[in-house]
């Protein structure tokens, strides 16, 4: 399991990933899922979620079609839909090679995908591609995707993340969410990979990885702790709650 984040604005995108791949008592692996491809006046970023062997796959594919020259790859597609048809079909292919194996327990074959960027002089954009090569567009309306352990980081973006949040806000929404996510499930940790890129440049402004034990990111794991803590003990008490105030157990019953 993986969790894999893209963050839309008007100022750009911001792509968050971590890099565990496999979490166990004495095992555990980790493998990017972040994957940058860039040609002219083309920028593309594939977040990858799902069966390793499915994701390493697809993203062999692609490198080969690009290395190849091939007829249609990355280089050639025109618009991000056409980019985000290319890899679903891929990881479709990828999947079919693993039939068999679908009756074992435990195996699944299915990957998910973020990819994001800009083609041309198209706006950029982001996209979900689903396991079955369908997919969505991030909106105005939710300027965010997600693949993976997407519950523990969600909170955080519906109350932050819009259209007009700037990048470095979108950053530091995008590592919160990430650092929730890997508090609340052990599948998911660094090294912590976030790159932003700014519309209609054509190139990651920022790339960044961050280690487990990165100043940065535990000075962020601490400030939010302590400050959800404040936050909390400065909520009012529900109404009814005076009640309890200075009452015995039996006093409380009666009540």
């Amino acid at each position: 399991m993986t969790y894999c984040l893209g963050i839309s604005t008007r100022e750009g995108l911001v792509f968050v990933s971590d890099s565990r791949t496999n979490a166990g008592v004495d095992h555990i692996n980790t493998y990017s899922k972040m994957h940058v491809f860039k040609h002219e006046h083309r920028f593309l970023v594939l977040l990858a979620s799902g069966n390793l062997a499915t994701t390493q796959g697809v993203v062999a594919h692609v490198e080969r079609d690009l290395r190849e020259h091939s007829h249609i790859s990355l280089n050639t597609v025109s618009t991000l839909d056409e980019a985000a048809e290319y890899i679903g079909g891929i990881s479709v292919s990828e999947q079919n090679k693993h039939a068999n194996k679908r009756l074992e327990k435990d195996f699944r074959p299915e990957a998910s995908f973020i990819l994001g960027g800009q083609l041309k002089q198209d706006p950029p954009g982001l996209i979900h591609v689903y396991p079955e090569g369908n997919f969505v567009h991030a909106s105005s309306s939710t300027p965010y995707l997600q693949v993976g352990e997407v519950k523990y980081g969600k909170p955080i973006l519906d109350r932050i993340v819009e259209d007009e949040t700037t990048l470095s806000s979108a950053v530091m929404c995008g590592l919160v969410s990430m650092d929730s996510t890997m508090r609340s499930s052990a599948v998911v940790g660094p090294p912590i990979e976030y790159l932003v890129y700014l519309k209609d440049s054509y190139a990651s402004a920022i790339h960044r990885s961050l280690d487990e034990d990165n100043e940065y990111l535990l000075m962020l794991r601490r400030m939010w702790s302590e400050n959800l803590r404040e936050a909390f003990k400065a909520l009012p008490d529900a109404p009814g709650l005076d009640l309890l105030q200075g009452q015995s157990i039996a006093e409380i019953l009666k009540l």
